[in-house]
């Protein structure tokens, strides 16, 4: 089976994007994954609509990649705050990779406008392909692709 006689219903990556392609989507895991957690802070900062907002996080917690955990300020009512799950954070490396790609092609002249480095040695980071036996950074020629266990030939 080729790759175009290869059924792309049920594309892994197609329902990634689904789930967290849409941009504002993307900057909400982003600035959960640097700490924000309440709804007024991601309207604010993120810059987007009540209304989108409540839907995308509504979305990402009901796939499981945010929590909501209730708070309650003196005072006030309780309200929720929203932490990444493992699932939400197995999407850092991803991340990191856009904003790898981001730095490289579309930053300012200057440089990018926010560095994350090593806590331990202060080196930036970067993503790799590597293999699961140990080999790499990998480029892509050096990979290929074949159906995997639920692949479907394309009927058309």
């Amino acid at each position: 089976m080729t790759w175009l006689e290869t059924s792309t219903e049920n594309c892994t990556v197609q329902r990634t994007l689904d789930l967290i392609g849409e941009k504002w989507s993307l900057l909400v895991l982003r600035d959960a994954m640097n700490g924000v957690r309440r709804f007024d802070d991601f309207r604010r900062h993120v810059g987007l609509s009540e209304a989108v907002l409540a839907d995308r996080l509504r979305k990402l917690v009901a796939a499981g990649v945010l929590e909501t955990v209730p708070y309650r300020e003196p005072g006030h009512r309780t309200r929720h705050e929203y932490r990444l799950t493992g699932k939400g954070w197995d999407l850092w490396p991803v991340m990191i990779a856009l904003k790898q790609w981001g730095d490289r092609y579309t930053a300012d002249p200057e440089g990018p406008p926010l560095e994350v480095r090593h806590r331990d040695c202060g080196e930036p980071l970067e993503t790799v392909v590597v293999c699961a036996g140990d080999h790499g950074p990998l480029a892509p020629r050096q990979a290929y692709t074949r159906p995997g266990a639920a692949a479907h030939v394309t009927t058309g």
